[in-house]
């Protein structure tokens, strides 16, 4: 069935329901005027738009729970939405009905620095996050790009990344412990705040990276380390984009592991000077850089970790390295990176790929990807985490047809699907499924194993109100 048939499935709500939902949250939370609803219909996903019927914006579990209730009694779809800085479509209310917005569970409840933990509402801005513990000597690594708008229930609900899972990990790392309101109105806790646990099944990961079809997280308890005193960020310029691909996995097989390696194509860095402020010297025939940075607390271990990566880089035909000198040349050169997303989009419409293989894969994903481009008249501008194999293949729509932008550039996505999966890789790295990737989930999962995922859904969500349509 098509979105149309399946909205078929659902009810609007009607003026007896905006009434109970104005009792449930407060007139003043309780939005249905167009501009509101507007806002809110879309995220960062290509220039998609849904428009929700009702947006409300609740403070606690209990008004999350009633509202659910709410739902399930009448058969209206039901959208969890954080910052909407989502790329995949998974916060998009497809189907209409309520769209709860989780921005009023904003407060940092507790920072336990004997435990090295902190007690978090999942409306708090990951930067926010971030800001108050290193204030207290301490670190929270998961930054996705967005980190200064991405709200943390996002980055559970997509198990967010960033440049520093290379060495820290991902979101799922430092998830302790969740308070969810199921898609029944039940509030639960699906762990306990302790390192191990292994006390019946593993509810808390099965939580995070569900994208909000399995429940609505409303506070989580998140593992915190000491902050890393020093670092050091250096920017290597490659003739090839190839070597540049194959220095990644060969700094891993010397011993050491920075706290991230970035890879961006030339075209990412004209892009984003021509969008900021942010300088670089780019040589006639530099075609792809490495950006790379290394964090510790000894800063002469770090300049012989440095020299080391430096050797290796040099070895696969690497020009001057570039030392960031200053806290500023650092803050300049990770704004290139942190930015590039931003300037593609604003260059052309465009489709991203969040595409994932094992690191030493990388320059067969990247060649492969060329050519599917090329085999199918597209082009695509690449960059992402090295350090992981995370590659973000943007593709970029110029002068394509609207026919070939339609109807060929699914068949060229596909073909780098199944060559991510050909080299033990997957389909999506760290922006999730959402709506506009499950066509192609079939792709990676057997029937069988699809089947069991939608049983999951079924088990917590019986009658599928809860962000309908989405992963599957």
């Amino acid at each position: 069935m098509n979105r149309e048939e399946l909205s078929k499935k659902y009810n609007q709500p009607e003026s007896k329901h905006i009434e109970a939902l104005q009792k449930i949250c407060g007139d003043a939370f309780v939005f249905t005027d167009d501009e509101v609803r507007n806002d809110y219909g879309h995220d960062q996903t290509e220039d998609l738009l849904f428009k929700p019927s009702v947006v409300v914006k609740p403070r606690t579990p209990e008004e999350i729970s009633e509202i659910l209730k709410l739902a399930n009694s009448e058969n209206i779809a039901v959208t969890p939405r954080g910052a909407g800085t989502g790329l995949s479509g998974g916060a998009l209310p497809v189907h209409g009905g309520i769209i709860i917005s989780m921005e009023r569970f904003n407060a940092i409840l507790d920072i336990d620095e004997q435990n090295l933990q902190c007690t978090v509402e999942t409306g708090v801005i990951n930067q926010h996050l971030r800001d108050a513990v290193e204030a207290k000597g301490l670190f929270y690594p998961p930054d996705p790009a967005s980190r200064g708008s991405c709200y943390i229930g996002g980055n559970l609900a997509e198990c967010s990344g960033g440049p520093k899972a290379v060495k820290y990990g991902v979101t799922k790392d430092y998830v302790l412990n969740c308070e969810v309101v199921l898609p029944t109105g039940e509030i639960i806790w699906t762990g306990a705040n302790v390192l191990k646990n292994s006390t019946g099944y593993n509810l808390t990961q099965l939580m995070v990276g569900s994208e909000g079809t399995l429940g609505i997280i409303t506070k989580v308890v998140l593992k915190l380390i000491p902050l890393p005193s020093e670092n050091l960020l250096m920017l290597a310029p490659f003739k090839s984009a190839e070597k540049a691909c194959e220095a990644v996995s060969a700094v891993f097989r010397q011993g050491i592991t920075p706290s991230a390696m970035e890879f961006m194509e030339r075209e990412a860095i004209e892009y984003v000077m021509q969008f900021t402020d942010v300088r670089v010297d780019l040589a006639d025939d530099t075609t792809a850089h490495l950006l790379v940075e290394v964090d510790g607390n000894d800063r002469d271990v770090l300049f012989k970790e440095c020299e080391k990566i430096s050797e290796v880089l040099y070895a696969h035909d690497c020009g001057e390295v570039l030392f960031a000198e200053t806290s500023q040349q650092k803050a300049d050169l990770w704004r290139m990176r942190r930015v590039v997303g931003e300037a593609v989009k604003s260059h052309s419409v465009y489709k991203e790929e969040d595409t994932v293989v094992p690191r030493a894969h990388l320059p067969e994903l990247l060649k492969g990807v060329k050519q599917i481009g090329a085999k199918y008249g597209f082009r695509s501008v690449c960059y992402g985490h090295a350090g992981d194999g995370n590659l973000h293949v943007n593709i970029i729509k110029e002068n394509m047809s609207d026919k070939d932008w339609t109807e060929k550039l699914p068949l060229g996505i596909t073909e780098i699907f199944k060559l991510c999966i050909s080299l033990n890789g997957t389909i999506s790295g760290e922006h999730g499924i959402g709506w506009v990737q499950k066509n192609y989930m079939p792709l990676r999962f057997s029937p069988v194993e699809i089947a069991l995922q939608k049983g999951i859904k079924k088990l917590f969500d019986p009658n599928e109100i809860l962000n309908p349509s989405k992963i599957f």
